[in-house]
């Protein structure tokens, strides 16, 4: 009976799927065969979102560079001036966001992609974290994609075709002790992302969520918040994950640059996936997930299957 509802699940799964990101023949997103595209990346200055612009760039694409440092990203890429936009942008201004999608499509004509990239961790246990704390890191990494997200989909929309390229994390699919509020930012990422994913396939835009493992970022260094005050009794948890912090700064397994070729070369291809895990340790920590998963769901098969109404 267990292997038949497992069958059932991924058969289930298989049609979701294949009606959501394929709907029959239809291909989504965009192709690197319909000559250069367009991007627009946020959050450029550094990290992922630095190395998504060198590759695109390398591609003869044009790219939409947001950051609160335009000058950082003009002068790293001034070779490729004529296809580069380098723009400021504050992710809590609605206002300023409209107007940097506005002068992109302006400057560039259209928008092929949007690569939601700005944001930063909070490190502490959810005890210790406090409400503006909390509201720091929500407000860029859920609000401030939503804000760009909803300013861009008309243009795609309108050409009916596109990608969505929301940076997620490992901590989006498994929680950590230490990282409770920025995995609750990413777990939201996930839900808004699966989501937009079915409402967008019909309309030949495709969506996908990327999910890195620990890269050589500064993720662990000027990109991370700490929380202000701590409390003893966690110190063997998120008390742990401070001391990570402070010991793999710099030394992360997974290279920024590789991750970049990947993101873009999956964004190309008329197969992109929703789910794209980045590193080894994303892949060892979520198919161990998966596995929790699946025995929670067998153990407790019989008591989820008598909670429904009693068949006449």
């Amino acid at each position: 009976m267990r292997s038949d509802l497992w069958r059932a699940l991924a058969k289930f799964s298989s049609a979701l799927l294949s009606r959501y990101m394929h709907m029959g023949e239809k291909k989504l997103g965009v192709s690197s065969n319909n000559g250069p595209l367009v991007w627009f990346v946020t959050g450029t200055s550094q990290g992922f979102g630095q190395e998504i612009v060198r590759v695109a760039l390398s591609r003869g694409d044009y790219v939409i560079a947001t950051s609160r440092n335009p000058k950082k990203v003009a002068g790293m890429f001034e070779s490729a001036s004529d296809r580069l936009l380098a723009i400021s942008l504050d992710l809590r201004d609605d206002q300023q966001i409209k107007g940097a999608v506005a002068a992109a499509a302006k400057r560039f004509g259209r928008i092929d992609v949007i690569v939601n990239n700005a944001g930063h961790g909070l490190l502490g246990a959810v005890e210790e974290a406090q409400d503006v704390e909390i509201a720091s890191v929500f407000e860029t990494n859920v609000f401030g994609l939503l804000r760009v997200t909803r300013a861009v989909l008309p243009f795609l929309r309108e050409q009916r075709s596109g990608h969505v390229v929301n940076l997620s994390s490992i901590g989006g699919l498994v929680g950590l002790p230490g990282w409770g509020i920025y995995n609750a930012t990413k777990f939201a990422v996930e839900g808004i992302s699966e989501a937009l994913a079915a409402e967008l396939a019909p309309l030949g835009i495709g969506v996908t969520l990327v999910e890195p493992g620990p890269f050589r970022t500064d993720f662990l260094g000027g990109s991370l918040a700490t929380v202000a005050g701590t409390i003893p009794d966690y110190d063997q948890t998120a008390g742990s994950t401070r001391i990570y912090r402070d010991s793999n700064n710099g030394v992360q397994a997974g290279d920024p640059r590789r991750a970049a070729e990947a993101i873009v070369n999956a964004v190309v291809t008329k197969t992109a996936p929703l789910h794209l895990l980045l590193g080894t340790v994303a892949y060892d920590r979520a198919t161990k997930k998966l596995e929790a998963l699946r025995n929670d769901f067998e153990t407790w098969r019989d008591i989820t299957l008598s909670t429904d109404y009693a068949k006449p």
